[in-house]
């Protein structure tokens, strides 16, 4: 148990039971305080969106306020990628990031999917150089499957939404 910071420490029972009596893999480890939870969801906000509140900005028209960048190779972006996203690869940002890129606007990446950190990489590549960034939770890959519209080098295509992914009879989730 943490004793020296009290938002971390772990409850004395947790629904009547002590913490270290459970057997319940979740609540073997005690959530954090409220206080903390607060703090870190915040933080998570602060550097992720998802594909759906990206496609709904986007979608509003005019101005989001952001710029989406696909930091995918050429081939990955040829097979397809967001309708007005910039596509600089990661590995380009330190020489062109600076002569494509105003700093005063926030900068949202993506890449391939949730089983690859190079929209990770990528942000903090472009955090480094100064720009505020948040990461596209989902990637390329969920932005498809939600069925949402995407440009390949052939034109604009969009799929059935994935009802695993995206509600199948609803504008939202609701979430």
């Amino acid at each position: 148990m943490n004793t020296t910071n009290p938002q971390l420490s772990a409850p004395s029972s947790v629904s009547g039971t002590t913490a270290a009596a459970t057997s319940n893999s979740v609540l073997r480890v005690p959530p954090a305080s409220p206080a903390a939870a607060v703090a870190h969801f915040g933080a998570s906000l602060a550097f992720h969106a998802d594909v759906s509140d990206v496609a709904s900005a986007l979608a509003e028209g005019g101005d989001p306020g952001f710029v989406v960048i696909d930091t995918r190779s050429t081939a990955s972006w040829d097979q397809g990628h967001v309708p007005g996203a910039i596509h600089l690869p990661t590995v380009l940002i330190p020489e062109q990031a600076e002569a494509l890129l105003d700093k005063s606007v926030p900068v949202v990446t993506y890449c391939w999917g949730p089983g690859c950190n190079g929209a990770t990489r990528a942000a903090f590549a472009l955090a480094q150089l100064g720009f505020q960034v948040k990461e596209m939770l989902g990637g390329f890959e969920y932005w498809a499957r939600e069925g949402f519209e995407f440009e390949t080098w052939e034109g604009r295509e969009r799929r059935t939404p994935d009802a695993l992914t995206a509600p199948v009879d609803a504008e939202d989730c609701g979430c």
